[in-house]
């Protein structure tokens, strides 16, 4: 199994969510060329690209293939009251939740190794390798960190829709109604869980 990863939003944002999405690489395939054959959907796919519509059909493709997904989720203003009005960096604010959404998932392995693909986009590609070794060191021989480009990487791309979702809704977006609707079914039966983070060390 593997854990692809993809974060959305950040601190100028108001949010930022970081998605921890649980699928075999064969089943991103799938996902992806049956969902790129009804919408005629060209290049990466994008969450804050795609309409509600291939949102929703996206998802539910998602849940259908037995994917699961934690998403760890962080509120600029409950991060600033839980710091006494200081804010962290970006990256601190981007490795706390990462670490959050993993381990999360790491007590339901039953030690069955895995990999974790990470997205290589956000960040220079030396800060994510120390990132990367930082996972890697709390996976010990549980599985494999790696950094994907996500326009290769069908499974990223999935998770990149997952966090976007999640950020939609955390910050409260004018589209924030419609996507709660669309996630309520895969919150509701823990398809997608979600991880507040209230505080960055």
């Amino acid at each position: 199994m593997t854990i692809y990863c993809d974060e959305s939003g950040g601190l100028n944002a108001g949010a930022m969510t970081f998605a921890a999405v649980m699928l075999t690489p064969e089943d991103a395939a799938e996902i992806h060329e049956r969902f790129r054959s009804v919408t005629g959907l060209r290049g990466e796919l994008k969450g804050s690209r795609i309409s509600l519509v291939e949102r929703a059909y996206l998802l539910e493709l998602f849940d259908r293939a037995g994917g699961r997904a934690w998403v760890a989720v962080a509120k600029r203003d409950h991060l600033a009251e839980g710091t006494g009005g200081t804010l962290p960096s970006d990256l601190s604010l981007y490795a706390a939740l990462l670490n959050l959404a993993i381990g999360r998932w790491l007590p339901e392995t039953g030690g069955v190794c895995a990999d974790v693909v990470i997205d290589d986009g956000r960040y220079d590609p030396t800060i994510l390798a120390a990132v990367r070794e930082e996972i890697q060191a709390g996976l010990g021989t549980w599985g494999r960190a790696s950094l994907a480009d996500s326009r290769r990487s069908e499974g990223v791309q999935i998770a990149d829709v997952v966090a976007n979702s999640l950020f939609n809704v955390t910050a409260q977006s004018p589209r924030a109604g419609r996507i709660e609707r669309i996630i309520a079914p895969l919150l509701e039966s823990k398809t997608i869980r979600v991880a507040e983070l209230t505080q960055v060390s």
